[in-house]
């Protein structure tokens, strides 16, 4: 690392203590981003059920709060340590022994094919350097059937950039982030080239959008994406 940037050492060495106040700590920021933890839900009824789910890249746990269904193993993943240590704490009050946390890469999973029922992957997919390759990794993990389900923000649309004039973007500079910089090394894909790839891999998949209804980048804040994983010799 010695030839990385300091402000790029300095925020991923910090990530885990200023994710939560960065994104959850300003009333309307954090009702926003709340909101695409629910899309994310939304589609999934309370009377579903699955065996096991990972969530890749769940960071400090915020998403597990907004799940309504059922299951019997969720597992709570991310690359950084510290991140989990704190979603642990956050948990400990909802995790009855089958609620877990694993230090994994979310774009190479160290679990057998065919392991759950369903994928969760809430703002991850934006900051993976090869996302096709991310898709394929997760799809190989999931059973045939299972359901792997997607948010991502709608950078660089219109709607998203006036977003984060309103609040994430000077509350980040006052806590001494170089913001601009940082969100061009973490948001390395455009929301319009992902859905490229998820309609690819996973035709005729469910999409909704946050907050209008209109299929539209510009106008909205979040993309939700469900594909259920089809594992015959004739799907991708």
């Amino acid at each position: 690392m010695q030839n990385e940037d300091k402000a790029w050492i300095d925020y991923r060495e910090k990530f885990s203590e200023v994710y939560d106040a960065a994104n959850y700590s300003r009333s309307l920021q954090s009702s926003v981003m709340r909101e695409s933890h629910r899309l994310a839900e939304k589609a999934i009824g309370e009377q579903a059920y699955f065996g096991r789910v990972l969530e890749v890249g769940a960071g400090t746990g915020e998403h597990l709060k907004f799940v309504r269904h059922t299951f019997g193993e969720y597992i709570l993943s991310d690359l950084d340590p510290r991140t989990l240590d704190i979603a642990k704490h956050k948990l400990a009050h909802i995790s009855n022994g089958n609620v877990t946390f694993d230090v994994q890469s979310g774009s190479e999973l160290a679990y057998p094919d065919n392991t759950f029922d369903r994928v969760v992957a809430i703002h991850v997919l934006e900051h993976i350097y090869q996302p096709h390759l991310a898709l394929k990794e997760w799809r190989r993990v999931l059973k045939h059937g299972g359901l792997m389900s997607i948010v991502i923000p709608t950078d660089p649309g219109i709607a998203w950039r006036l977003g984060r004039l309103f609040g994430p973007r000077d509350n980040a500079i006052a806590r001494g982030m170089d913001y601009d910089y940082v969100m061009a090394r973490e948001h390395v894909n455009s929301c319009n080239n992902l859905i490229a790839f998820l309609r690819h891999y996973f035709p005729g998949s469910k999409e909704a959008w946050w907050p209008l209804r209109i299929p539209s980048m510009d106008v909205n804040l979040f993309f939700a994406f469900h594909a259920i994983v089809d594992k015959r010799e004739n799907g991708k």
